[in-house]
């Protein structure tokens, strides 16, 4: 787990740095858009990524990207294009809005249960060594010996896919899956070792002393909309990415005080009091291009419900 690699923020103020055009047009259409049925032309989409400094070419480059993979299509045959989410890419959104903006609301619940994923690849395999550690990474696995992987939880299933289709075809490669209990979960030689907590501690009370100026001006009313749309998404980003690589480890095995829990105030207080000026800025931007935009444009915020964060503002969602 490396958390000394560059983010992919959008960092504030206007300025289009560390995110891609269209990573950017992800993250807005997934927070402010929650309909497979609205009708969204090429030009609206142009004005929303100029808020943040990208080009008109950078914009359509963007929007062609995401067509290719499928999370928008193109409506009809109008010119200019006229866009729509897929409902592939609603379900998507959804799912991972309710991932990231509930990470960190309850303790996990501990069975002290792990799972280990061992493997044997010949040399001739450095390839596909080299790409199954970054699968093992995006299942949330961190390296405990060189050949060794291990994540907290029991559903080996991914793992068990990941391992077989990398690996089949690799003459000579052997691989296990195990599930397993530490006698010293603690100690230089368990599992929490295999951790850099000190950098992911570092990182959360980066990210809270980045934004005390930006929650006290929220909480003082003294954000205007557009600043609010830029630095939104900007906080949006820079947690999100802590939901993807916080092993969401157990107390006993954090160092103490852990600040994820003022790390996630930050940025629920910044989300939900900047949620309905970013929204209303979307709209004043986009509506001389769309006019239906304030039909359609939402926002998300965190429920008290946690299974289902709500969208706010817009039509409701449908199904």
């Amino acid at each position: 787990m490396n958390l000394h690699e560059p983010a992919d923020d959008v960092r504030t103020p206007r300025a289009q740095a560390g995110s891609s055009p269209q990573h950017l047009l992800t993250t807005l259409l997934g927070e402010y858009l929650d309909s497979a049925e609205a009708d969204l032309p090429s030009t609206a989409v142009i004005a929303m990524l100029g808020e943040f400094g990208v080009s008109e070419s950078s914009a359509r480059a963007a929007l062609s990207r995401l067509v290719k993979r499928g999370l928008i299509a193109v409506r009809g045959n109008r010119r200019p294009p006229v866009y729509h989410l897929t409902p592939q890419a609603i379900a998507k959104h959804r799912s991972r809005m309710q991932h990231f903006l509930n990470f960190g609301s309850h303790p996990a619940s501990w069975t002290g249960e792990w799972l280990l994923a061992s493997f044997s690849l010949p040399s001739s395999g450095q390839a596909s060594r080299h790409a199954l550690r970054r699968s093992l990474s995006a299942l949330g696995f961190v390296g405990l010996y060189d050949s060794v992987w291990i994540r907290p939880g029991s559903d080996a299933a991914p793992v068990r896919e990941a391992l077989r289709a990398l690996l089949r075809h690799v003459e000579g490669a052997r691989w296990s899956v195990l599930h397993a209990r530490f006698d010293e979960e603690t100690g230089p030689h368990g599992p929490a070792a295999a951790y850099d907590l000190t950098a992911l501690a570092s990182a959360y009370a980066s990210f809270v002393a980045r934004y005390a100026q930006l929650r006290a001006a929220a909480r003082n009313g003294e954000v205007d909309g557009a600043r609010a749309l830029v630095a939104r998404t900007s906080a949006m980003d820079s947690w999100r990415k802590f939901a993807d690589v916080d092993p969401d480890l157990p107390a006993h095995l954090l160092p103490q005080p852990w600040p994820r829990a003022e790390a996630r105030e930050t940025f629920l207080d910044i989300h939900t009091m900047l949620g309905s000026l970013a929204q209303a800025r979307l709209v004043e931007v986009m509506t001389p291009h769309w006019p239906q935009a304030s039909s359609w444009i939402t926002h998300f915020r965190a429920s008290r419900n946690p299974s289902r964060p709500a969208p706010i503002g817009g039509r409701p969602p449908v199904g």
